[in-house]
């Protein structure tokens, strides 16, 4: 791979990672219902911090896929640390989906009772993005299951012939 393909595509993950942390930061604040709560109120929601804990893995995902870009860069796409970069991916992705799920769950039963009792929100947009994370979280998953194995798979063969 191209030298510039790799600082291009290490480029694109620090912005990604730069937008999602703005975005992490600024939208509780532009929230419907923290409008008129101080910082404090805000930022110690449960549904805020579960947020900012279930995006750890999402930010060690992107660490690295970072560090796997330099292990292409160095000519080492098929070592033991690449394997470990993906198998680290994988899980992560794991993990988001199965967090993006919980979220959209309690959503889901959090808002039916109260919808029920003062009619609230409708979870319906909520859903339908956290579906949508889930199903690419899985993809993710499955992309860094396959490269994996081919990735071991390489290296086994490469370590046969040394």
């Amino acid at each position: 791979m191209e030298r510039a393909s790799i600082i291009f595509l290490k480029t694109v993950i620090v912005l990604i990672g730069i937008v999602a942390l703005v975005v992490m930061i600024r939208f509780p604040l532009t929230e419907g219902r923290a409008v008129n709560l101080d910082l404090f109120s805000i930022y110690s929601d449960p549904f805020i911090i579960y947020g900012y804990l279930a995006s750890i893995p999402f930010f060690i995902a992107l660490y690295q896929a970072f560090k796997l870009l330099g292990y292409i860069g160095q000519n080492e796409v098929f070592s033991l640390s690449s394997v470990k970069a993906l198998r680290t991916i994988k899980y992560c992705a794991i993990i988001l989906s199965i967090s993006i799920v919980m979220a959209a769950i309690y959503i889901r039963i959090s808002c039916c009772t109260v919808a029920e009792v003062d009619g609230g929100d409708d979870p319906a947009g909520f859903i339908a993005v956290s579906i949508v994370a889930t199903f690419i979280s899985i993809v993710i998953a499955t992309a860094a299951a396959m490269f994996e194995r081919i990735f071991q798979n390489a290296q086994i063969k490469l370590d046969g012939v040394n």
